[in-house]
């Protein structure tokens, strides 16, 4: 085909294609964004009302603002925008934007909750940077609406209470008003339900001013009790001494300050806290009771420190054969008296750590004393010790066994220390009631007890039946039999 010149050039500088200019490209975009502008003025036209009830679509037909919309806004933008820009300069006119098809998005609905893209579609910046697999989350599912109600309600006191006592979670906040909050705390208490109660009362501790809560409760002496257990339960000293010298209860308020001292662990710093609690309004049996406790700690800080030095000397017997176990402070006035007769027994009467001194300062009965030194002398088998605790003398200079806790008892803790049967029988024979008597010498093997009461009793069935239990050929059986064939006993049976 012969061409002209000029018509090579025409030729050659036309195109039925159109190049691809910046310029096309800002007004096809601005093309785009006219349109979407004229579909959302449509709301415009539309009340106030009923501005609920407008839906905004985005042009993929997805409702704005949905997850959906989310995921397909965020990977057509990031990953379709090169092809997008392609499809763009092939189209002039606005219905060739009505035909634009939708971009393939890289994720899907259960790959954003589980945290992972299709297979082939591009990682996440936690999946690069981790080897391991990415973890599988399962979407959170949603509480249904009637457990939401709680919340958005507004239920009456007496509903509120009844919820809380059925275990279901009721928010109180909504209570913000006194008159509201008493009412509240009035229908707990026609519930008779101590958990709602104390819940309702920490609910009211927390916002009102102790001041108004002390004289509302004042009127209210269930929630009062309620209250007054609570704060002992949890240990809030502080507001339990307001609360009780605002009742203006003196004796509470002392006996409340007192049990601050099981805090105290410094034997010194307690010493001295119980001290100041002496002259605290308390009753007259109370008040010995703290000034007793103040003299037996006192007394324990000396013996304690005398005790360790004398210890670690290793200079006396007795902390050599036994060691001290544990410390004597904050010790019971019995155990500190056990202590003083195993280790300070013979000391004098003027001393802190003699037994006697701490019998006549703190006044302790006779029975108690003798079962205590008992106890300690017995397990060190001091046994003379344990004979002259029982021997007194007459005016005569006659002496006499007596004990204060009787002698069955004696008997018991002589066995349980392992006593020697001749010590055993010595104080058998001294219970005076017979069948008692022969029941501990029978329990305890006292043979001669035995033998020697049913001749008394001129027994001899009971005699017989004994003979049994002992050893054959054993001194006693021959004692027995000799007193079986003996003719100078008129027996009963």
């Amino acid at each position: 085909m012969n061409r002209t010149k000029g018509d090579e050039e025409e030729y050659w500088n036309s195109s039925k294609f159109k190049a691809f200019t910046f310029d096309d490209e800002d007004d096809e975009l601005s093309q785009l964004k006219e349109s979407k502008r004229a579909v959302n003025s449509l709301r415009d036209f539309v009340d106030d009302d009923d501005d609920d009830d407008l839906e905004r679509v985005s042009w993929s037909g997805e409702p704005v603002g949905s997850i959906s919309w989310s995921i397909k806004e965020t990977a057509g933008n990031s990953g379709s925008s090169h092809e997008g820009r392609e499809q763009l300069k092939s189209r002039n006119s606005f219905s060739s934007y009505a035909q634009l098809p939708k971009p393939t998005s890289t994720y899907s609905l259960s790959s954003f909750f589980r945290g992972r893209t299709r297979p082939g579609s591009f990682q996440s910046l936690s999946d690069a940077l981790s080897d391991t697999p990415a973890k599988s989350y399962a979407p959170e599912l949603g509480r249904p609406k009637g457990e939401y109600r709680d919340y958005s309600n507004d239920w009456s006191p007496s509903d509120t209470v009844r919820r809380l006592r059925k275990g279901k979670v009721c928010s109180l906040e909504r209570f913000r008003y006194l008159q509201d909050k008493l009412q509240l705390l009035e229908e707990a208490v026609s519930m008779h339900d101590g958990n709602v109660i104390t819940a309702v009362l920490i609910f009211l501790k927390r916002t009102l001013s102790k001041e108004i809560l002390f004289r509302e409760l004042e009127v209210r002496q269930v929630a009062l009790r309620h209250l007054i257990h609570f704060l002992k339960e949890i240990g809030d000293q502080k507001l339990l001494l307001d609360l009780f010298r605002f009742l203006d209860r003196t004796e509470e308020l002392a006996l409340s300050h007192y049990r601050e001292h099981l805090n105290i662990q410094d034997p010194d710093k307690r010493k001295e806290f119980l001290k100041t609690c002496i002259g605290l309004p308390f009753s007259a049996e109370d008040s010995a009771h703290i000034q007793d406790h103040y003299t037996l700690l006192e007394r324990q800080i000396i013996i304690e420190a005398n005790d360790r030095h004398l210890e670690s000397a290793g200079q006396t017997e007795i902390f050599r054969k036994h060691p001290r176990k544990a410390s004597i402070l904050n010790m019971p006035l019995v155990t500190t008296l056990f202590y003083s007769c195993f280790y300070h027994y013979t000391e004098a009467e003027g001393t802190f750590s003699s037994p006697v001194n701490l019998k006549k300062t703190f006044k302790i009965p006779d029975k108690q004393y003798v079962l205590t030194a008992l106890a300690a002398r017995a397990k060190l088998r001091a046994w003379n010790d344990v004979d002259a605790l029982f021997t007194t003398k007459n005016w005569l200079g006659y002496t006499k066994k007596r004990a204060p806790i009787g002698f069955h008892r004696v008997v018991e803790i002589l066995h349980k220390n392992n006593a020697p049967v001749q010590i055993l029988q010595e104080y058998v024979n001294l219970v005076e009631d017979v069948d008692t008597k022969l029941n501990l010498a029978t329990k305890f093997k006292c043979h001669d007890v035995v033998i020697d009461t049913c001749r008394d009793l001129k027994d001899r069935q009971q005699l017989l039946a004994y003979r049994s239990k002992v050893d054959k050929g054993s001194a006693e059986e021959e004692k027995i039999d000799a007193l079986l064939s003996s003719s100078q006993i008129r027996w009963k049976n």
